[in-house]
């Protein structure tokens, strides 16, 4: 929005500032958190009030977690506020890849929050059907992922390799549709300790800031060997209001929580990364830099196959999170240790811009 009213006015003076992507990347950084800061007290006081006992607690999960009943959910909300109002300051809104992420992150959450809303109406840790979910998941990410597509081509780009790609014509949307609710969902999974979740989205918005901005410029794009998407570095902006956001609410989130992200705010944080990393062509490298969300993902699906036809358990309990809480690590230090894991998987993925 400041974009387009600076842009009418011929950039006069300090507005000139908001040509550079730079500049207003700090801003919806600073914006997004500051608002997040801001509403935070409140918000959970409502949630509170709202919710009574809050998120419910699994019954056979770690005895650690009992102590947590009454801490309300649904604060993805604390984070989709901050990040849209930032958004809509910032970036340039007649950008389509602007479009299709925010439909994105706002549609996950939508589902999210409707997840999160049942669980707390009917005090289950069973929310809306998982078939459901999937079906809508599957229809907002295809929409985008058309859109993507339209606008930027169809071909899969790989890592470590000068401009090597296969085209995958009209199976594109189709894979980019899997990508983002195959991340939103990772994602979803991980979020399962105090800021568990919270910190590697920070840590991957981060990196995928550095991507877009790199992948947009069309000379550093030469420079490295990606490939040039023009428009996209746009998407640093999104990724600075994903920052702010997310550091604002980790403010509140950190252990003990004095509020959960809820599917409501897992969902649409995954859905935005996926969404992200389609429009960059970067959707192996999300793989790498996402690895955590990876990893915790294949946990349960390795424990559900096992268990379905063996009736053992390849971990004391699925998502790996637990495995280790269960193990008689405590949640900091799980915590902790998995966001060193995620910076390391985040440095490895950013290699990739320059070994080719």
């Amino acid at each position: 929005m400041l974009y387009w009213i600076a842009e009418q006015l011929g950039f006069p003076g300090v507005l000139n500032l908001i040509r550079y992507l730079s500049f207003r990347t700090g801003g919806a950084i600073a914006t997004a958190l500051f608002i997040g800061l801001i509403i935070g007290p409140r918000f959970i006081g409502w949630l509170r009030v709202r919710q009574g006992k809050g998120q419910p607690i699994r019954a056979d999960g770690p005895q650690t977690h009992l102590a947590k009943r009454g801490t309300p959910t649904m604060g993805g909300l604390m984070i989709l506020t901050s990040l849209a109002l930032s958004i809509l300051i910032w970036m340039d809104l007649r950008n389509p890849f602007v479009w299709a992420c925010l439909f994105v992150t706002l549609g996950f959450g939508a589902i999210g929050f409707l997840d999160d809303y049942d669980k707390v109406r009917k005090a289950s840790t069973a929310g809306v059907p998982g078939r459901v979910r999937l079906l809508l998941e599957f229809a907002i990410a295809g929409i985008a992922a058309w859109i993507i597509s339209y606008e930027n081509g169809t071909q899969l780009f790989l890592p470590f390799t000068n401009g090597l790609y296969l085209d995958l014509g009209w199976f594109f949307p189709v894979f980019a549709a899997f990508t983002i609710v195959a991340f939103g969902n990772a994602v979803n999974l991980t979020d399962g300790l105090d800021g568990l979740a919270t910190m590697p989205v920070i840590i991957a918005s981060v990196a995928f800031m550095l991507i877009v901005y790199l992948v947009g410029n069309v000379k550093f794009a030469d420079y490295l060997g990606i490939p040039h998407v023009a428009r996209a570095g746009d998407l640093a902006i999104f990724c600075g209001a994903m920052i702010g956001a997310g550091l604002a609410f980790l403010w509140y989130n950190a252990p003990p929580a004095a509020v959960f992200m809820g599917d409501t705010g897992s969902l649409a944080l995954g859905g935005a990364l996926g969404t992200i990393a389609v429009v960059a062509h970067h959707e192996i490298v999300l793989g790498i830099i996402g690895g955590l969300f990876v990893v915790e993902a294949m946990s349960v699906i390795i424990q559900v196959f096992w268990y379905k036809r063996t009736g053992k358990r390849v971990f004391r309990m699925a998502p790996i999170h637990h495995h280790f809480e269960q193990l008689g690590w405590s949640e900091p230090t799980v915590v902790i240790r998995f966001w060193i894991i995620s910076l390391v998987l985040a440095l490895a993925g950013l290699s990739t811009l320059k070994l080719r």
